[in-house]
């Protein structure tokens, strides 16, 4: 993938895809050596699942700030702090003994990664002179994060967990050096944010009712991607070939098919079909009497959550408010927000009530969101000027694909 225009700024254009791509396998990086970590600091089911809750958690939370942050201080030194962040998360983390301190550096961990995702796409447009060459280099490294985030922590994870910990933190060292030497803010800053403006687009019903079914989907996402490993049983290395596979059809969703059926059949639409598939993958985790045929219905629920995400922040721009930074930051507070219990619960459902109850929980909840989106489709659809059943894809959606915050909102 190469730029068909003369880029001046391409070693700093680089040096963030790949701050990118660490940042997103610092996410499924942790997937195969959870059973690990648990082993070797004496951690239930529920206390493993802290170091995805906490993370999470946190980064919710901390997208609104770090946007708001923008305004006062500009892009590079809010992605410079969070690009330090990360690393001394990453390292300490790396040393630490307890689930405590391991789960509070997580959270650390998720903080950094907000402060960069609320400033990596601005940067990098204002650094390219070819927009649609580094949206689309951002969407294959984060892709690939997914992808490749797994196979590292599971390679490496075989010496020990503390490993892939570190060598996340290096890089993050080596990106942190890049961006302080190469890195710089765009000439014109982001306007001042005030806080209650990012609760605005939920005056808008087809918002809302976009919300209520992202809440549910990405409850799920975080018990398959949390929950699912420890489900599993396998040991470092095979679990991270398994959730490389994962990975690859998550992105395949993301990068080959989600918005190709988007154009044939609408967003809307495409959502509602890969949720479905989504909701009978759950039964199939649930009802699994083998270990190949668990793997199969992962990678299928990969590919249906590649689906969901490629379209839900489309979606989103096309129906929130004018300001891309604001549906943004309202669209992943309830993205991250409702996602973040979700390990946790599976961890306590888990220990307490059966291996399988997770999956059962995780199909309950989705079913709402099938519910609320058979009740609501309508007005989602009608928002963007769809038509259920089945209506192409529209205009003014299909221009928001290839935009910065779509690009980013897809893959995260």
């Amino acid at each position: 993938m190469a730029s068909t225009r003369i880029e001046p700024h391409k070693t700093a254009i680089y040096a963030t895809a790949l701050t990118a791509f660490f940042a997103i396998a610092g996410i499924a990086i942790v997937d195969p050596i959870l059973p690990a970590i648990g082993a070797a600091i004496g951690a239930t089911t529920w206390q493993i699942e802290l170091l995805f809750t906490a993370y999470i958690g946190v980064m919710a939370l901390g997208m609104i700030p770090a946007v708001m942050a923008t305004g006062r201080f500009g892009y590079k030194k809010v992605l410079i702090a969070g690009v330090s962040t990360v690393a001394v998360a990453a390292v300490l983390a790396s040393l630490s003994n307890g689930i405590v301190p391991l789960a509070a550096l997580r959270g650390l961990w998720g903080l950094g990664n907000a402060m960069f995702f609320a400033t990596a796409m601005a940067l990098l447009v204002s650094l390219a002179s070819d927009k649609k060459w580094v949206v689309e280099l951002f969407e294959t490294c984060v892709g690939l994060g997914f992808a490749v985030g797994p196979l590292i922590g599971g390679l490496l994870g075989q010496i020990s967990w503390r490993v892939p910990f570190f060598l996340c933190g290096m890089f993050m060292v080596a990106a942190l050096v890049i961006a302080v030497t190469r890195l710089k803010d765009p000439e014109e800053k982001p306007a001042p944010l005030r806080f209650t403006e990012v609760f605005q687009p939920f005056r808008r019903p087809a918002f809302v009712a976009l919300s209520v079914v992202t809440a549910t989907y990405n409850f799920v996402f975080f018990i398959v991607l949390g929950y699912t490993p420890i489900f599993l049983g396998l040991d470092v290395v095979p679990l991270g070939l398994v959730f490389t596979a994962w990975g690859i059809g998550l992105a395949v969703g993301i990068l080959v098919v989600g918005h190709r059926l988007a154009h044939r059949f609408g967003a809307v639409q495409t959502v509602g079909l890969a949720i479905a598939v989504l909701l009978v993958t759950l039964v199939g985790l649930a009802t699994s009497h083998s270990t190949a045929q668990s793997v199969v219905v992962l990678v299928v629920a990969g590919v249906a959550m590649g689906i969901c995400n490629a379209n839900l922040t489309d979606l989103a721009l096309a129906m929130g408010s004018p300001d891309r930074r604001v549906t943004t930051g309202a669209f992943n507070l309830v993205r991250w927000g409702f996602a973040a219990p979700a390990p946790v619960v599976a961890g306590l459902l888990a220990e307490h009530v059966g291996l399988a109850s997770p999956f059962w929980v995780a199909f309950g909840v989705l079913a709402v969101g099938v519910v609320a989106f058979l009740v609501t489709g309508h007005l989602m659809a009608r928002s963007v000027g769809e038509r259920v059943l089945w209506s192409r894809w529209n205009k003014d959606a299909e221009a928001l694909e290839g935009a910065p915050e779509e690009a980013l909102g897809e893959l995260v």
